[in-house]
This record gives C-alpha cells, sequence and structure tokens, in this order.
C-alpha cells in the first residue's frame, strides 16, 4: 500500500498543474508556453467571461457583471501576492500550505518551479484563482450588492479556494490520495459550482422568477465570450502539463472534441425536446463540455473525450431543466449546472477514461478502474462538503455585515444605474 501511494504521488507531482519542484535548467521552449497559456487564461476572464455573463443578462445590469469580474481580477491577484499562493503551494500540512511564500518571500528573477521560472509558474496559478471566484457571479447576477461581492470574493478565494487548491495541486490529502484533476474540475468547477449554488438558494430568487421571461438581452455578446472561453481554455487545459510537450498537444486536443462533442448534444437535446435548436444552447453545451474535460484533459485520449463531452452536454442540459422547472432555484447563469455538475461528471468519469481501453495513459500500477473512480467520488465529495459548508458561513456573515441583496427598488432599477451610476446604453 505503502509502494502505491508513492507511485500516484510521484505521478501527481508529474502531471498536476499546481506542483512546483527544483530543477536545474531554464527551459525556454517550456517557459514560453506557459507564458502564453498564461495570457490565454486571463482572457478567459477578461474579456471572455465577462462578455459571455454581460450578453446573458438583462441590459440594466450589464455594467454590474463586467465590474464585479474585472474588480475579481484584481482583488484577487492582490491576495494571491499577499497569501494565496503561499497557502496553496508552500509547504504546509495536508490540509493547507503554509506562509513562507507570503508577499512572494523568495520568488526572484533566477527562482525554477520545474524548469520554468516560479514567477511564471505563480503567474499562471493566479488566473486560475482570478476565474473561479468570477464564475460564481453568474449564480447571483442582477440582485447582489456590489460590497457584498467583494468581501465574499477576497474571503472565499482564501478560506476554500486556496485549501482545496493544496488538497489537490499543492501536496495535500487529495493528490496523496491519487485524485485525478488534470486542470481544475474539482479545484475551478465544482468548487465553484457548488459555492454559486449555496448563493443562489440564500440570496433568492429574482423578482418576477420564474413566471416572468428574463431573456439575454445581447446574444452576439454572449456568443463573443463563449468563443473568447473557447480558445482561452487551450491554455487552461494544455498550459497545465507545464511544458510544450505531447502531453499538452493532446490535452490540447482532447479539450476540443469535448467542447465540440459537448456543444452538439446540448443542441440535439434541446432540438429534440423543443422542435428548434437555440444559439444560447449549443454555447452552453460547449462550455459544459469544455468543463467535463477539464480535469481529465491530460489523462484522457480523443474517443474518452468524446464520449465525456457528450455526456457532460446532455447531464448538464438535464440537470439546468431540473433546476429551473422542478426545484425553481434561479441560478441566473447556470453556474452549478454546468460548472458544478459537470465538473462532477469530469472528475467521476476520469477514472472510467484514463483506461488504456478507451485511449487514455492507463492506470497507476496495482490500481483498478474501481479503485480509482472511488478515489474521484471522495475527492468530489470534499469539495462538495467543503465549499458548500464553509460559502454558506462567509455568506451568511457577509448578509450580516453589508446585506447580501440589493433592495426592491435597487434591483427594479438596474445595478448598473443604482450601484455604479453608469448605464450601458443611452436612455
Amino acid at each position: 500500500m505503502k509502494r502505491f501511494l508513492l507511485f500516484l504521488w510521484a505521478s501527481a507531482l508529474t502531471l498536476a498543474p499546481g506542483t512546483a519542484f527544483a530543477a536545474d535548467k531554464l527551459d525556454t521552449g517550456n517557459t514560453a508556453w506557459i507564458l502564453t497559456s498564461t495570457a490565454l487564461v486571463l482572457f478567459m476572464t477578461l474579456p471572455g467571461l465577462s462578455l459571455f455573463y454581460a450578453g446573458l443578462v438583462r441590459a440594466k445590469n450589464v455594467l454590474s457583471v463586467l465590474m464585479q469580474c474585472f474588480t475579481i481580477a484584481c482583488a484577487v491577484s492582490i491576495v494571491w501576492l499577499i497569501v494565496g499562493y503561499s497557502l496553496v503551494f508552500e509547504a504546509g500540512n495536508a490540509f493547507i500550505g503554509g506562509l513562507g511564500k507570503a508577499f512572494f518571500a523568495g520568488v526572484g528573477v533566477d527562482s525554477l518551479s520545474g524548469n520554468i521560472p516560479e514567477t511564471v509558474f505563480a503567474m499562471f496559478q493566479l488566473t486560475f484563482a482570478i476565474i473561479t471566484p468570477a464564475l460564481i457571479v453568474g449564480s447571483f447576477a442582477e440582485r447582489m450588492r456590489f460590497s457584498a461581492l467583494l468581501i465574499f470574493s477576497v474571503v472565499w478565494v482564501v478560506i476554500v479556494y486556496a485549501p482545496v487548491a493544496h488538497w489537490v495541486w499543492g501536496g495535500g490529502w487529495l493528490g496523496a490520495m491519487g485524485a485525478l484533476d488534470f486542470a481544475g474540475g474539482t479545484v475551478v468547477h465544482i468548487n465553484s459550482g457548488v459555492a454559486a449554488l449555496v448563493a443562489a438558494m440564500l440570496i433568492g430568487p429574482r423578482h418576477g422568477f420564474p413566471t416572468t421571461a428574463m431573456l439575454p438581452h445581447n446574444l452576439p455578446m454572449a456568443v463573443t465570450g463563449a468563443g473568447i472561453l473557447w480558445v482561452g481554455w487551450f491554455g487552461f487545459n494544455a498550459g497545465s502539463a507545464l511544458a510544450a510537450d505531447g502531453a499538452a498537444g493532446m490535452a490540447m486536443l482532447v479539450t476540443h472534441i469535448s467542447s465540440a462533442a459537448g456543444a452538439l448534444a446540448w443542441m440535439f437535446a434541446e432540438w429534440i425536446k423543443h422542435g428548434k435548436a437555440s444559439v444560447l444552447g449549443i454555447v452552453t453545451g460547449m462550455v459544459a463540455g469544455l468543463v467535463g474535460i477539464t480535469p481529465a484533459s491530460g489523462f484522457v485520449g480523443p474517443m474518452g473525450a468524446l464520449l465525456l463531452g457528450a455526456i457532460a452536454g446532455i447531464g448538464c442540459y438535464a440537470a439546468t431543466n431540473y433546476m429551473k422547472q422542478v426545484l425553481k432555484i434561479d441560478d441566473s447563469l447556470d453556474v452549478f449546472t454546468v460548472h458544478g455538475v459537470g465538473g462532477i461528471i469530469g472528475a467521476i468519469l476520469t477514472g472510467v477514461f484514463v483506461a488504456k481501453g478507451f485511449g487514455g495513459v492507463g492506470f497507476a500500477e496495482g490500481v483498478s478502474m474501481g479503485g480509482q473512480v472511488w478515489v474521484q467520488i471522495v475527492s468530489v465529495i470534499a469539495t462538495l462538503v467543503y465549499s458548500g459548508a464553509v460559502s454558506f458561513i462567509i455568506l451568511k456573515i457577509v448578509d450580516a455585515m453589508v446585506g447580501l441583496r440589493a433592495d426592491a427598488n435597487e434591483e427594479s432599477g438596474g445595478l448598473d444605474l443604482m450601484m455604479h451610476n453608469e448605464s450601458a446604453y443611452e436612455r
């Protein structure tokens, strides 16, 4: 058993995007690729996610969403400098990292993480920390106070994101168990998805939901943002190889295949049910396929990606319909049903499609499919429970401090004007 755990740990060190290790020589090719990937991942948030979300809300709330995403990018960057990077990647314990790299202590021009500069590694990981709380924005769009959003996001990154990222990528207990999460199925998508569900339930539905139609105000804007997400996701997944090599190439290939499969699966499911295929449906299915492949992208082959993407597309479509029509929970932009459910599907099926029979890299010596799937399930449950419980506590405290929700007049008038004294369009 001890030999098996050591083998899994060595594999995680090689493949996980969140592990820094010593090396003797800088590789300029790998450095160039991770620099590029870093820019791509930040491009996913600004402007990709920002435009995607902004296009999906009503016209009176466009600027509020853009402002929230932009502010999160700035605030999380400072938090990452002060304490975030250290809590994730500095040696600590199985639950949380230490403070030895607070304020980037020891991160200089010549310090290396593997064979790339540690500055590049730290910046690459920062982009993951930025997009994760930004995803949550979609769950309470059009009704959360800006002050509450700012406090929640900063605290959440430190208390929720940093521990979960450390568990998987920074030497924590899930990585030691052998949990496979190449680019953030649990760390990013399940983590943000369950926090989004808790936020949507606590803050309550928008006035008029579900009887009043709340249609996207600008679908071309949303599709533009979705297209940027698709391209930027190559940095997200292929960049997580931390090298310009065959693993990065395969990660890019399977990412594209899964996103295409997810888009078509959602489109056809909607077409069959409603008799028409929608633009919103195909782009949402694309995101579902991207989410599903994220934990698996360094471990599966093209056939596994095809199946995983299709399953994620159909599964997220069914979950979205169930959430809105049966549970009547107003997760405004379907964060939990796309990112949370897609992340769960991807994380668990990684344990299946990693098998060589599906074209994957295969299991570690002595590991069966059942054993790997069980480890994946444990990682999913741990993330759901921890993120859900702690997010609930943070939200309740923020509500007591400043109030989570805009008042009825502010919501009716639109957060653009009421929170920021600006309007996206002339009235």
